[in-house]
């Protein structure tokens, strides 16, 4: 039986295209020579996976995925729909795969929000058991039109990063990212906590940038996360990510206190 309990389900077209966005960039991604990726819990319809599989396939069209969820209906549903390299199955954290083959990459957008805390652990560990060599899961939330993303990428030994990435047109403050922290944060969000020290501290320097917005919001929010690096954080990536709305931080960084 699949691993996991039936979420709600919720999807939209294009609702995860920043997340894409970032999953295109990963090198390991454009020189894998054949990869599978898993679409998990990609929901009640086949939108989002049928979406990543053309993002990710327009830097490596060997890129191969299947999209994995724990609701038989939804899986009738979406196989309908299936591609040449795309394809559909009944699966949870198991992550089950034609020929047992590992994956290396396994996305999670909007999952573990359904569950507890305590049980998150478990699930990261048990997913990431089943990746490829040097594969990721990523793992992370959204809000309904995917202007407000957050995400970890995790390994088979724990959490590596944590990325926000936010529509910065009409951004009034990036702390509105807080009701979209994956499940592992989001009851982390106050004071004490690693994460709400970050972003209490971006949200500073986005309103010290302000006189930046004259120039437009990318350069008021590079300017944001360029203050935050100068402070000591130790801000990962470049201006390219940056220009796109993203901040990505080592895990140690925003990792629950004890």
């Amino acid at each position: 039986m699949p691993v996991g309990r039936v979420t709600r389900g919720t999807t939209g077209t294009n609702r995860l295209r920043r997340n894409d966005r970032y999953l295109a960039a990963l090198p390991q991604l454009r020189s894998a020579p054949s990869p599978l990726v898993v679409d998990l819990g990609y929901g009640a319809r086949a939108w989002t996976t049928l979406e990543l599989a053309a993002r990710l396939r327009s830097v490596n069209p060997a890129v191969r995925v299947l999209g994995l969820e724990i609701e038989p209906e939804r899986v009738a549903a979406a196989v309908p729909h299936a591609v040449d390299g795309v394809a559909f199955a009944l699966g949870g954290f198991e992550v089950p795969t034609p020929g047992d083959e590992q994956p290396f990459l396994i996305r999670a957008m909007n999952v573990l929000r359904q569950y507890d805390e305590a049980e998150v652990p478990d699930a990261w560990a048990r997913t990431a058991s089943r990746l490829a060599p040097g594969g990721l899961l990523v793992d992370g939330t959204c809000d309904e039109l995917g202007r407000f993303c957050s995400w970890v990428d995790v390994d088979e030994r724990g959490p590596l990063r944590f990325t926000i990435s936010l529509r910065l047109a009409g951004l009034d403050s990036p702390a509105v990212v807080a009701e979209r922290l994956p499940k592992a944060l989001i009851h982390r969000n106050v004071p004490g906590e690693r994460v709400h020290d970050l972003l209490t501290s971006l949200d500073e320097t986005w309103t010290r940038a302000a006189a930046l917005s004259v120039y437009g919001p990318v350069q008021r929010w590079v300017a944001a996360v360029e203050t935050l690096r100068d402070r000591g954080v130790p801000v990962l990536g470049g201006r390219a990510r940056w220009r796109l709305g993203e901040l990505t931080v080592p895990w140690s960084v925003v990792a629950p206190t004890p």
